[in-house]
């Protein structure tokens, strides 16, 4: 990989999301050499990928280089590529490039979405992870209204303007939201030709109320909310399959549709050579004590999603969400120098925040510690939080103006297909059809 060597110990950080680069920031110009791994050159702020994908942002706004970040670093090394494994014995670091040794490894890899082991599910439906998958759902939502309007076919039309999102955490609510508010002011200026009515919003959720990790005050108010906004909310569905045109369920719901968008669950995102004995195999994360260390090493970590930590008050490790992660990775950092100096490491203990969920223009619902609220002022704070959290002042200001924009105009400009997207199971169903 082309690292030079130092006589200080070397940390390898796998991962550029909000737990690797919270470390990396802890260990600026610190005694040791750091190199950090990732498979794209940037950070993503994945909380507004569905405004990148329902066109409220372009991507530049949410991703930051990586290399600007540490750009000041003393003794700092970034390497783009996909580490494929970890070789523990040797303690190197197979990748994609080449190989690197290590004295002290931080996996810091996330997570991915969890199709629960259903192949076709995983074929014909959309994930939103990441930002080539946000920009495939809005290049497809606007790929199937142009391709609607072409077609005299009622049900074929109907399919392609049919949405449904399944999982109502908060990344189905807030998408669920958003496609209802273009719904709404937008795509009956832009087409119309069309009886946008007729668009359905769609949003599964297999328990018995939406976002259900946050209070049952908030999941009344977020449903309430996005049925006023027209979304329809189907309660302990379960699906079962998509083959590309019709969704089943456990019960005799189906649903006609040629976009499916999966939220419904995440699994940590492995990197493999770790003994078995370290994983917990149903969700795919890594068991770590106490200091972030993993079950059977001394000297390898694991932070954020893929890290679970279990204690009394989170018997199945913290959330999955972006301030365990950043904690982990401030109170790693430390550990790390306190290793390297002999002295005792700091217990990681998560200071909970809060949660929040937008669900619209003035809509929203914050859970904080003692107080839990909802709507305008809920949906201010929502904006604050997420600004204050985005890296660069650049990216703050084109994403506040930007809603500013948005909220005078009605409008978001970002809906453009860069990229095309063609869903090949709908695409060959249409071209039999017709």
């Amino acid at each position: 990989m082309n690292i030079p060597h130092s006589s200080l110990p070397r940390v390898v950080i796998i991962g550029g999301g909000f737990a690797g680069i919270a470390l990396a920031k802890k260990l600026k110009n610190k005694k040791v050499q750091v190199v950090l791994l990732d498979k794209h050159n940037y950070h993503t702020f994945q909380p507004l990928l569905y405004q990148v994908a329902t066109g409220g942002l372009e991507a530049g706004s949410i991703a930051y280089p990586i290399r600007k970040v540490i750009q000041e670093y003393d003794d700092f090394y970034f390497r783009l590529t996909n580490v494929q494994e970890i070789d523990t014995k040797n303690q190197k670091v197979i990748a994609e490039i080449g190989e690197l040794n290590y004295d002290y490894l931080v996996i810091a890899t996330g997570s991915k979405t969890n199709y629960f082991g259903n192949k076709e599910i995983e074929r014909n439906s959309m994930a939103m992870k990441t930002i080539p998958q946000s920009l495939n759902i809005r290049s497809l939502i606007l790929e199937n209204f142009e391709q609607a309007v072409l077609t005299k076919d009622v049900s074929e039309q109907n399919s392609l303007i049919n949405f449904v999102l399944v999982g109502g955490g908060p990344t189905g609510v807030e998408l669920a939201g958003a496609l209802a508010e273009m719904k709404k002011a937008i795509l009956q200026k832009d087409y119309p030709d069309m009886d946008i009515a007729k668009m359905e919003i769609n949003l599964i959720q297999s328990g018995d109320r939406i976002l259900n990790t946050m209070s049952e005050a908030s999941s009344e108010a977020a449903e309430k909310f996005l049925i006023s906004l027209g979304v329809k909310i189907w309660k302990n569905v379960r699906v079962t399959n998509y083959d590309g045109r019709t969704i089943t369920t456990n019960s005799d719901l189906t649903f006609d549709t040629a976009t499916v968008i999966w939220t419904a669950g995440v699994q940590g995102a492995l990197v493999a050579g770790l003994d078995g004995k370290s994983l917990v195999e149903k969700v795919a994360r890594i068991k770590v004590n106490e200091y972030s260390q993993v079950h059977g090493y001394q000297n390898i970590f694991a932070i954020g999603d893929i890290a679970s930590m279990v204690s009394v008050a989170y018997p199945e490790g913290h959330p999955m969400m972006a301030q365990p992660a950043l904690q982990q990775g401030e109170v790693l950092g430390s550990n790390i120098i306190r290793l390297l100096k002999k002295e005792p490491l700091e217990a990681f203990e998560y200071n909970d925040k809060g949660s929040m969920a937008t669900i619209g223009r003035n809509k929203a619902v914050v859970d904080l510690p003692k107080y839990h609220f909802n709507g305008v002022f809920a949906w201010f704070v929502w904006m604050f939080v997420h600004l204050f959290s985005l890296i660069g002042f650049k990216n703050k200001a084109v994403v506040f103006l930007n809603w500013v924009y948005n909220y005078i105009r009605f409008d978001r400009e970002g809906r453009l297909i860069i990229r095309p997207y063609k869903k090949k199971s709908f695409t060959t169903f249409t071209s039999d059809e017709v």
